[in-house]
């Protein structure tokens, strides 16, 4: 009798051990099975939508492009304000005036003075002699320009130089003509090669201005090249257009060339 008990506990620890290097060899069999090697692709959770986006788009509808008083109003041969428009927060700035600060050309919107202060400090600091050659004209005013320019170029040129009343961007009160106080270039395309011009090129962005018409745009903007002529439109939009390198606000906004005026 216990010889059979011994043989039974026997048989019993035998099945017991072979259960367990059964279970083992698996747990070896399944780890090895699940190593990946260096060279394979690993495959991960598509967690993408809970994962914040760094790198956000820029809100092109943050200020309207139709609307008059607008920082991003769009004044071309498209897009045109009231004839009887006029800004009612026009100032004349504490910057060297070409004019007498009674002339309407001397002044600004009061909301770009902070930063046209600013510019006219720096350029000063570096020894550049800038002056505010031009800034709000009436429509009235756009008129008498532009027909001096027709009588004595005709239209076409007149179109490529001058803007139609109601369609200049110096009624918006947000667009300036800077020029050497000494008039060296003035109104002229050589103010590019100038240290002034180059500065203004190269820096005015960083004061929320656009170069509005550059040498190679003329068949989107419709006007020729103009290094003089500057549009303020904020800090937000004149740095994203330097950063992504888009230099005129009817190829920014998606408008199309605005080379002819639509009526």
């Amino acid at each position: 009798m216990i010889l059979v008990m011994i043989k039974k506990i026997n048989l019993s620890i035998l099945i017991i051990f072979l259960l367990l290097g059964t279970f083992w060899g698996f747990r070896i069999f399944t780890k090895k099975n699940t190593k990946v090697s260096s060279n394979s692709k690993i495959t991960t959770p598509d967690n993408s939508s809970n994962t914040p986006n760094n790198s956000a788009q820029f809100n092109k509808k943050l200020y309207s492009i139709t609307e008059p008083t607008s920082l991003w109003f769009v004044a071309n041969k498209h897009y045109s304000l009231p004839i009887t428009y006029t800004p009612n927060d026009l100032i004349v700035p504490s910057v060297p005036l070409r004019l007498a600060s009674s002339e309407q050309q001397m002044h600004l919107r009061t909301v770009l003075q902070t930063d046209l202060l600013n510019l006219f400090n720096d350029a000063k600091t570096i020894g550049l002699q800038l002056q505010l050659g031009s800034g709000f004209r009436s429509a009235t005013y756009q008129k008498v320009l532009y027909d001096g320019y027709v009588n004595t170029q005709g239209i076409t040129e007149a179109d490529r130089s001058s803007a139609r009343p109601g369609h200049s961007e110096h009624q918006t009160g947000l667009a300036l003509d800077f020029t050497r106080i000494d008039a060296k270039c003035h109104l002229d395309a050589c103010l590019a090669d100038l240290p002034e011009g180059k500065w203004l090129a190269e820096n005015a962005y960083k004061y929320g201005f656009i170069l509005r018409y550059t040498s190679d745009k003329e068949q989107v903007t419709g006007y020729m090249f103009e290094p003089w002529h500057y549009r303020y439109v904020g800090h937000e939009l004149a740095l994203e257009m330097h950063n992504t390198g888009i230099k005129t606000l009817e190829e920014f906004f998606d408008l199309g060339p605005a080379t002819d005026y639509t009526k």
